[in-house]
């Protein structure tokens, strides 16, 4: 993810969403939730400091939870804004994904004591910043309701080079068992529940803890290793079509030299621009898909928090 408003770099980081629903007036229509603070006098959509040890993808949907009482699965990410904190010298940067509101109730509490349920097009007049008028456009350039599919490459498993056996049975490493676990909150924040992964035991590693949690089985796919794929790229891809298109949210797990060229192959078939990437190892690609068209690809370099955990 990037992007920004301001130059200067950032040293307080914040995550929120534009959480929705489907009306209940009209289920073809879509209503946002606005929260009103009463500190600042405000009305804003929810959002609040990450904390040590945590990401911005835990905190958005902690956050979310905390000011409006609904749990969430996000969607889309949206945008970056960042600002100066009024009366300090300090940047703010804040992280906003779309994210569709499911179980919970609203209570007031001691930073929210009012949130509405109001139309987009009403939001634009109650809403008092035009950085959420920016993050509430970029909410409706695509649509809504979209499908998801999460692709991740394998956490880290040392150098090839380094290890004696067959290279199919290739482990995790120490970091690459810390990054498997952190994938578990990551993924299930965007709702995930199914799990597939190349036929390589580091794959299986990766997305293990994920599986377990939502006690599932893994479904192991030949042609996403590296040697299936280079050897029936099309068969390949055609194979993670499939996979997007049997419903729920999937997790696939792959290797570094397939998700480069089977993203771009399907950004350029839909007309989709990549974000730039590094495509680390345990880094996530969250695809929104509406009717079988790959509509955005956002990037998370990394499952690990990039603040300490506090002991």
């Amino acid at each position: 993810m990037s992007g920004g408003d301001n130059p200067l770099r950032a040293n307080i980081f914040a995550a929120g969403a534009v959480l929705w629903r489907n009306s209940p007036d009209d289920h073809n229509e879509i209503d946002v939730a606005i929260v009103h603070r009463p500190k600042y006098d405000d009305w804003s959509f929810p959002k609040g400091k990450v904390d040590p040890g945590e990401t911005s993808v835990d905190a958005a949907v902690r956050e979310v939870a905390e000011e409006t009482g609904f749990e969430s699965r996000l969607g889309r990410y949206l945008s970056t804004v960042t600002y100066p904190i009024p009366g300090h010298r300090k940047m703010k940067k804040v992280d906003y994904w779309a994210a569709k509101a499911e179980d919970g109730k609203f209570e007031p509490n001691e930073e929210v004591d009012e949130l509405r349920w109001v139309a987009p097009k009403e939001a634009v007049h109650q809403l008092s910043y035009p950085m959420d008028h920016k993050i509430l456009r970029r909410f409706l350039k695509q649509p809504v309701d979209t499908e998801t599919v999460l692709l991740v490459r394998h956490a880290k498993a040392g150098r090839r080079s380094r290890y004696k056996g067959d290279d199919a049975l290739r482990p995790l490493d120490s970091m690459g068992e810390a990054q498997a676990a952190a994938l578990v909150s990551q993924l299930s924040a965007f709702g995930a529940d199914s799990v597939h992964a190349a036929n390589r035991r580091r794959c299986v590693q990766t997305v293990q803890p994920l599986a377990d949690s939502l006690s599932v089985q893994i479904t192991l796919e030949p042609l996403l290793s590296e040697e299936g794929y280079w050897d029936a790229p099309q068969e390949a891809r055609q194979r993670a079509l499939d996979i997007a298109g049997l419903g729920g949210v999937r997790t696939i797990c792959s290797q570094g030299k397939v998700i480069p060229d089977l993203l771009q192959w399907w950004a350029d078939r839909d007309g989709v621009t990549l974000p730039p990437n590094r495509n680390r190892k345990g880094s996530v690609w969250v695809l929104s898909l509406r009717d079988g068209k790959l509509l955005a690809a956002d990037h998370l370099a990394s499952p690990l928090p990039s603040t300490p955990a506090v002991s």
